[in-house]
């Protein structure tokens, strides 16, 4: 099998791995080619989250497990491939040198044990960062089971490490991934916490999530997402929407992949990290699940509409954080702005808040957009219901290096 051939099976392979986004590393390199910024690696996104600026290759997609919602799992018949280290090399060099990609993500199907693969998979980065000299950012995959010796090899080589958690919950691990083991995947996210520094693992580490492949809820989900990053220090939680690429008992029988609420999870933790949300704060046992006709920060809005609306001119930073339309660069420009002038709804366009989902929700100089007798919870929630319907859907594909 020659080069190409194994490219187009194993680039293949690892597309359904979402969590290779990459920041946060600074390494300057003097001696060789590519670099880190502390803003990350120039890197763009499928409008379905997924990170497209990095060469993201498995080194095999053979694999000794079975878990029943990966395409790769030993049981299905398809075809095999393996690189050598020397052949990762020459395809990542040649690719940042033809400026196609900025970084590697690698990942590997395990093969004869966690050891052998983790132990290639350094063997491969070693040869990057010592013969080539390649300074630039790359995130591996940890395999779950390999030795802490190892861990630290590879965590001084690379920028960021993950460790995917697969399922939110133990059970659903037991159930469709049998292989594998929690407490070695949490073993090994605790190890990288308690080692991260400046040269071990400097761009942190994350996680990813199968989302819809079991029957847990938004709440299951989220709160397993808010105990990772208060347990781990983990810089992102990535979900997946699982695809249905295999037929098993135990699998949902869905079509289409539950990417909507992979958009609604996505959201909802952003609030979490920059917007001072809790759980408890978006989902409760009433509400277990995300609205999917509106973003998780407008269904809290109109869930304590009393709370509105804010006056721009007078609210807090954090208060300004609660109202749709309003991210964390609008927030901050508007403090600072206010310091000069009256803002009114103009400036606010001009700053770049959503002024179209906004508008329900503020007054500018205690003056309300719209009639201030249309404030109302079911007026502002019919419109933004009506807005989302409106919004066309351009569902990116993930980034193939061939045509199919």
């Amino acid at each position: 099998m020659n080069l190409k051939e194994k490219l187009m099976i194993l680039s293949d392979s690892a597309k359904y791995d979402a969590s290779c986004s990459s920041s946060g590393s600074k390494r300057k390199n003097s001696s060789g080619i590519g670099n880190t910024a502390i803003a990350g690696i120039c890197h763009s996104f499928a409008s379905d989250g997924r990170c497209i600026s990095l060469l993201k290759i498995l080194m095999t997609n053979c694999c000794i497990f079975d878990c029943k919602y990966c395409i790769n799992r030993k049981s299905n018949d398809i075809k095999r491939a393996i690189f050598t280290p020397e052949e990762i090399c020459e395809i990542t060099i040649n690719f940042y040198k033809r400026n196609y990609i900025e970084g590697l993500f690698l990942s590997s199907g395990i093969i004869k044990s966690a050891d052998y693969t983790m132990e290639l998979m350094i063997k491969t980065i070693s040869l990057l960062r010592n013969k080539y000299h390649f300074g630039g950012y790359i995130h591996a995959k940890a395999i779950p089971g390999a030795s802490e010796y190892l861990l630290k090899k590879l965590g001084n080589l690379v920028d960021r490490l993950s460790a995917n958690v697969e399922l939110p919950t133990e059970q659903g691990l037991k159930l469709l991934a049998p292989n594998k083991d929690a407490d070695k995947i949490s073993k090994i996210m605790g190890y990288i916490k308690n080692k991260q520094s400046k040269k071990f693992v400097p761009a942190g580490q994350s996680t990813q999530m199968v989302i819809g492949a079991t029957n847990e809820t938004d709440l299951d989900i989220m709160q397993k997402s808010e105990d990772m990053y208060n347990s781990y220090n983990l810089k992102r939680v990535f979900y997946s929407a699982y695809i249905p690429v295999n037929q098993d008992a135990n699998l949902p029988s869905l079509i289409v992949p539950p990417l909507k609420r992979e958009n609604r999870l996505y959201q909802a933790d952003w609030l979490l990290r920059y917007y001072g949300f809790k759980v408890k704060d978006i989902l409760d046992k009433n509400n277990p699940n995300f609205n999917i006709l509106l973003d998780p920060k407008a269904d809290w809005a109109l869930r304590h509409i009393n709370e509105f609306p804010k006056e721009i001119n007078s609210c807090n930073y954090y208060d300004l954080l609660k109202v749709p339309g309003i991210g964390v660069t609008g927030a901050k420009r508007i403090i600072q702005s206010r310091k000069h002038f009256k803002i009114t709804f103009a400036d606010l366009k001009r700053i770049g808040v959503v002024l179209k989902r906004a508008k329900y929700f503020i007054t500018c100089d205690n003056k309300y957009f719209l009639n201030s007798e249309l404030f109302k919870r079911e007026f502002i929630e019919a419109n933004l219901v009506l807005e989302n319907k409106n919004i066309v859907s351009n569902q990116g594909r993930q980034l193939r290096l061939f045509n199919e």
